[in-house]
């Protein structure tokens, strides 16, 4: 199948899911300095997330200009990627709202593992839809650099369920700005 076609899917679905982010933004009560740092956690949730979001898309991009074919299994498994991705603004508003409640940022956590998760089994099964030995090369180097991730993101839930709450968020931003450190170095349209 060329790949093209579920790269533009994919791009609409998370180009949604950004937009749906910033519409689930609390309003200030008064428009007044004191209203808008009463909304700090939800301004700081809706950055999180929009970075997190951000990052997985960057991400995709390289994958889709490094691949010349994929499977069937790598479409299905971008729909997992995408309903877990569709949470984000549902997840981000709940932690808004409740932003030091151990089970909502659990769940967040649970959502951004799992959409990581996703990414690396697409990784995977990029490298065994196309197996030229510079896609498998990327790939793999691409699934260490995640699996890191998901691990600073499982401490990020552990220390969020024992310490406290909000390093759920904390472990997700660590993350997200690891994974923007460590690709820094591949740019757009550079195959490795």
């Amino acid at each position: 199948m060329d790949k093209n076609r579920l790269a533009a899917f994919m791009d609409a679905v998370i180009a949604i899911v950004m937009t749906i982010l910033v519409l689930e933004l609390d309003k200030p009560s008064e428009p007044t300095l004191s209203a808008f740092l009463a909304l700090r956690a939800h301004f700081a949730t809706y950055a999180i997330t929009f970075l997190w979001l951000a990052s997985m898309w960057i991400s995709l991009h390289n994958a889709w200009y490094v691949v010349d074919r994929i499977s069937s299994r790598t479409m299905w498994l971008s729909m997992a990627l995408l309903f877990f991705s569709s949470l984000f603004p549902y997840a981000t508003s709940l932690v808004a709202d409740y932003f030091s409640s151990r089970v909502v940022q659990c769940f967040y956590g649970i959502i951004v593992i799992a959409t990581t998760v996703m990414m690396v089994l697409i990784y995977r099964s990029l490298s065994k839809d196309d197996r030229r030995p510079e896609t498998e090369q990327y790939m793999k180097r691409v699934v260490s650099i995640l699996t890191v991730d998901i691990a600073i993101k499982a401490a990020g839930v552990i220390l969020g369920l024992l310490i406290w709450p909000p390093l759920v968020s904390v472990g997700t931003l660590i993350a997200a700005l690891f994974i923007a450190v460590k690709r820094k170095d591949n740019p757009v349209g550079k195959r490795t």
